[in-house]
């Protein structure tokens, strides 16, 4: 589970530092292992999650190219969190605010950085003990309970939905322009935080809904009904599982540790700070 950012005060740009033992430096620096298509029809990006009557909610799924995947998921996180980082409307905000937007924003803002990425990736089913197998074998609910949370992969439908906004991203063919002013909306979406300076990121996020509206509206002759399927969008990316991202794209290769220790390198918090 994703843990909250230590409010520490951050050093300098991801990207004027290199941590060569770091554990960002090791993921990115294996060798690519090699990614299939989405072929299977049993997990087709464009089915349904809700079906009633069937165990869909509680199976789990694991990365097929879990070395590969992993990579090109660490790479989207380094370059959003570089792209935070440089941002001066950003920087100026109290290092208080930084933390509680970049923890509660993370999820999407990598998820939208697949999508710009075009980062797909193929599943596995693992098989879970079923309730009944459990009480057959005399294990205490408690005991049950503990190897649940413990249960390696994601939920199936958790990452259904992550793949189909994957899918409608691809298919509205969303511009450089537009992805730029999407990761303002996501970033400064203050939510139900509390944060020092909350008129001032309220701001940010309405001159960012504003810069996207007007520039569809040039692109697309006045019609906006782009403008509000893509926030829609967002609004959906926003109501992902962040424990979900975490358990698919980094459990494989942070195991017990949490996500945190690796946003704090990404930018460039010192993991003794905490």
């Amino acid at each position: 589970m994703a843990t909250k950012i230590p409010t520490k005060k951050f050093g300098k740009c991801q990207c004027e530092i290199h941590h060569t033992k770091s554990i960002l430096y090791q993921i990115l620096n294996k060798e690519h292992g090699s990614e299939t298509k989405w072929q299977q029809q049993h997990f087709s990006p464009h089915c349904s999650t809700g079906r009633k009557g069937c165990s869909y909610l509680d199976r789990r799924v694991v990365l097929k190219t879990p070395e590969a995947t992993c990579r090109r998921a660490s790479e989207v996180l380094l370059t959003t969190s570089t792209f935070i980082r440089n941002l001066p409307s950003f920087n100026h905000m109290p290092l208080d605010d930084q933390l509680v937007l970049i923890q509660q924003n993370w999820a999407p803002l990598l998820l939208l950085g697949m999508a710009r990425e075009g980062v797909d990736f193929d599943l596995r089913e693992i098989s879970a003990p079923s309730l009944l197998k459990k009480i057959l074998l005399h294990q205490s609910l408690t005991a049950s309970k503990e190897l649940e949370s413990s249960s390696p992969g994601a939920s199936l439908a958790e990452v259904q939905k992550m793949k189909n906004l994957l899918w409608k991203f691809w298919d509205l063919d969303i511009s450089a322009k537009e992805y730029a002013y999407l990761k303002g909306i996501i970033l400064f979406n203050s939510g139900c935080c509390v944060l020092k300076c909350l008129p001032y990121v309220q701001m940010l996020h309405q001159e960012a809904n504003q810069a996207l509206m007007e520039f569809i509206s040039t692109m697309f002759h006045g019609n906006l009904g782009r403008f509000a399927w893509i926030l829609q969008l967002i609004s959906a990316l926003q109501d992902i599982d962040a424990d979900a991202i975490e358990d698919l794209f980094f459990r494989p290769i942070l195991g017990e540790d949490t996500l945190n220790v690796l946003l704090l390198e990404t930018l460039d918090i010192k993991s003794d700070w905490f």
